[in-house]
């Protein structure tokens, strides 16, 4: 009895650092101590036609930190020159952020999911001229077979460790700059929405740049710094 007890206890044990293990597929943060954070974007458009959001580009062009776009299918095929500029020309990354931006993957089949996944990235990839390699699921819903789904064409599943809100209109530009200086850490991943539902964020933009740099903070490209440490 004790010995099938242990086994009990042993098999738990081994399940659930098989689902750590697949919960650390999904990247919050960068792992580092360094002050540095990555600025994202998510570019979504689901069912109605959205565009880049020109006044926060041109905050990102005056104060020229890096960032990187998360963008729907849908979203590129759409804004495909503004894409294609920002891509080849400013050597912005477009990543993958699903086709159609379901509202939770989690409710597909495998092979929806997988479509969504691939004709995004099939889209970015002839526009851009580059292929994505970061997936971040619409909303941040996923489970670990999803995860594993991503993983399994090549992508590494980018998410958030807490999320600005932006698309909420209620949520001000003084709210958006006080909690980012109150609750940025050390390889952060900052998610904003440049499709037009950052309903203050150009306003606050150029107030969370100054401020993070005044703390020391340096802004890094997403991409880059997760393959040097990954």
């Amino acid at each position: 009895m004790a010995n099938e007890g242990c086994a009990l206890i042993a098999s738990l044990f081994l399940s659930l650092s098989a689902l750590a293990d697949h919960t650390r597929g999904i990247i919050t943060s960068m792992p580092t101590r360094e002050r540095v954070v990555a600025l994202t974007f998510d570019a979504c458009e689901a069912d109605k036609v959205m565009h880049l959001d020109k006044p926060i580009l041109d905050v990102l062009k005056l104060y020229s930190v890096p960032f990187t776009i998360f963008a729907s299918g849908r979203f590129v095929r759409d804004n495909a020159d503004s894409i294609a500029y920002l891509s080849k020309n400013l050597g912005i990354s477009i990543e993958n952020h699903s086709w159609s931006h379901p509202r939770d993957l989690r409710a597909l089949s495998d092979a929806d999911v997988l479509a969504e996944i691939d004709k995004a990235g099939h889209e970015i990839e002839q526009v851009t001229g580059r292929k994505p390699t970061l997936f971040r699921f619409p909303g941040g819903h996923a489970n670990d077979h999803l995860v594993e789904l991503a993983e399994s064409m090549g992508y590494r599943v980018v998410h958030w460790r807490w999320a600005e809100g932006d698309p909420v209109r209620a949520i001000s530009a003084d709210q958006l700059i006080e909690q980012t200086n109150e609750r940025t850490r050390p390889g952060d991943i900052l998610i904003f929405h440049i499709n037009g539902r950052g309903w203050h964020t150009a306003e606050a933009l150029p107030a969370i740049i100054e401020s993070l740099e005044s703390r020391r903070y340096r802004f890094v490209t997403l991409e880059s710094e997760l393959e040097a440490r990954y």
